[in-house]
C-alpha cells in the first residue's frame, strides 16, 4: 500500500466549504474532516452535509436531507428549491470566501457550484468521479473546467483523468479501509442466529423499490430453483427498512411454491460476510462483496427501452466493480435478456460447488482490497492540503465575482 506522507500541521485559520447531498458523501465528508482538522487544527468546516459531518464540528447552512433527491419526477418537483439553495451557497463563499471548495459526490449538484466558484477564483475540488469513463464521456470537458483537482476511488478512474489531462489523486476506497481483510464468517453467522455449516446464498435485489419490483421476483424465482436443487442452502435477505421487508415479503407470499428464507432488516454486509455466494444486482454491494471475499453472480434487468438506450451510450465491456477493477470477468454478469432464475441459479450453484474456483476469486479479491485499502481520508487530505498550501504559496488572489 502506498501510504502517505507524514502529514504537516499548521497553525492557519483557514476555511473549507464543503458540500455533501447525500448519506455516503455524509461519511466521506466526516472522515475528511477529521483528517483536515489534524493537519489545519484551527479550520472551520462549512457549507452542507449531515449528521455526521456536523458530529465533526461542521456548520451546515441548510439540512442534508434537503439535497437528498432521487428520481426524475422528484427533483424536477424540486427544482426551485435546489436552485435557490444552490443561490445561496454561493452568495455564501462569494462573501465569505473559503479557501477550497470541495464537493462530495452528487455531482448533478455539486459540480455547478465548483465551477462558478472556480471561476471566482477559489480552488475546487470534487471527491467521488462520476461514472464519466463508463458513459457520456464528453462530460470530461464540463469537469475539466469545474476542478482543480479530481478525487478517485478506484485507480481506473485516476487513469481515464490522467488521459484527459484533469488534475487527479487516487486516493483509495474508504470501504476498503473499514472492511478487514479477512471476514469473519463464522461470527457473522453467529451473530446473525444463521446455522454455521449449512450453504448460505445472501439475495441483494436492490435497496430502492424500483430495484426490487425489478429484480425481486426473478431473484426469488432464481432462490427457489436452487433449492430446488439443493434443499440445505440457506436463503438470507436483507432488507434496507421495513418498507422493502414488506415489499419482499408480498413478492414471497406470491410465489407458488413458497421458500424457506430468513429476511434481515439492514445488516446487510452481515450477512454477505455470512454467506458462501452472494445473488445481487449491480451497484456498490458487488463492491462490498468482494472485499468481503465472496463468489457472487450479478444479475440485473431494465425496461426494454432503457436497456435499449443504456446499452448504446456505456462504453465500458463490464458492469461491476470487480469485472471493472480486475479488467477481465471474474464474477458474471447476467444482464437483461441473459438474467433467468435458471441461468442466475446455475451460476449461483457452480460458484458454491467449486472450491477451486472459490480460492481463485479469494485469492483475485483479496489483491484488489489491497490496492483499495490507501486510508482515503488522509490520502485525501493530503491531496487537498497540497492544493491549498501551493496557492497559498504562489499568493493566488481570490477575485470574487456577484451572483
Amino acid at each position: 500500500m502506498d501510504h502517505p506522507r507524514a502529514a504537516f500541521v499548521s497553525d492557519r485559520s483557514i476555511t473549507f466549504g464543503i458540500i455533501a447531498g447525500e448519506a455516503s458523501g455524509d461519511i466521506l465528508g466526516a472522515g475528511l474532516i477529521r483528517s483536515l482538522r489534524n493537519r489545519y487544527p484551527k479550520a472551520r468546516f462549512v457549507g452542507i452535509g449531515g449528521d455526521e459531518m456536523i458530529a465533526e464540528g461542521f456548520h451546515s447552512l441548510v439540512p442534508m436531507e434537503r439535497l437528498s433527491v432521487m428520481g426524475l419526477v422528484e427533483v424536477l418537483g424540486r427544482i426551485r428549491e435546489l436552485f435557490r439553495i444552490r443561490a445561496r451557497l454561493l452568495s455564501y463563499f462569494f462573501a465569505t470566501p473559503p479557501d477550497v471548495v470541495i464537493g462530495i459526490d452528487s455531482p448533478d449538484f455539486t459540480l455547478a457550484i465548483e465551477r462558478r466558484c472556480r471561476e471566482a477564483g477559489i480552488p475546487s475540488v470534487h471527491y467521488v468521479s462520476p461514472s464519466v469513463w463508463a458513459w457520456r464521456q464528453k462530460r470530461i470537458f464540463k469537469i475539466a473546467k469545474s476542478v482543480d483537482l479530481m478525487l478517485t476511488l478506484l485507480p481506473f478512474e485516476a487513469r481515464f483523468y490522467e488521459e484527459h489531462q484533469v488534475p487527479v489523486a487516487f486516493v483509495g476506497h474508504p470501504l476498503a479501509d473499514r472492511i478487514p481483510l479477512v471476514p469473519e464468517t463464522g461470527k457473522a453467522r453467529q451473530d446473525l442466529g444463521l446455522d454455521e455449516n449449512a450453504p448460505l446464498l445472501a439475495v441483494l435485489p436492490g435497496s430502492r423499490a424500483g430495484e426490487v419490483e425489478r429484480l425481486g421476483t426473478l431473484f426469488l424465482e432464481a432462490a427457489r430453483w436452487i433449492q430446488a436443487k439443493r434443499p440445505d442452502v440457506q436463503l438470507v435477505i436483507p432488507c434496507v427498512n421495513r418498507e422493502r421487508e414488506q415489499q419482499v415479503s408480498d413478492l414471497i407470499e406470491a410465489l407458488d411454491v413458497k421458500l424457506q428464507v430468513t429476511i434481515v432488516r439492514g445488516r446487510s454486509r452481515e450477512v454477505m460476510a455470512a454467506s458462501d455466494v452472494v445473488l445481487l444486482a449491480s451497484g456498490t454491494a458487488t463492491l462490498e462483496a468482494m472485499l468481503l471475499k465472496k463468489p457472487m453472480v450479478v444479475g440485473y434487468r431494465l425496461s426494454n427501452v432503457s436497456w435499449a438506450v443504456i446499452s448504446r451510450l456505456v462504453k465500458v465491456p463490464h458492469v461491476s466493480l470487480p469485472n471493472l477493477l480486475a479488467n477481465q470477468p471474474l464474477v458474471p454478469e447476467l444482464l437483461q435478456d441473459d438474467a433467468t432464475p435458471e441461468s442466475l441459479g446455475a451460476a449461483v450453484l457452480e460458484r458454491m460447488e467449486n472450491q477451486q474456483e472459490r480460492d481463485r476469486l479469494v485469492e483475485a479479491f483479496s489483491e484488489l482490497h489491497h490496492t483499495l485499502k490507501q486510508d482515503a481520508d488522509e490520502k485525501a487530505a493530503q491531496a487537498i492540503s497540497e492544493l491549498v498550501e501551493e496557492r497559498a504559496l504562489n499568493g493566488a488572489s481570490t477575485c470574487i465575482t456577484s451572483v
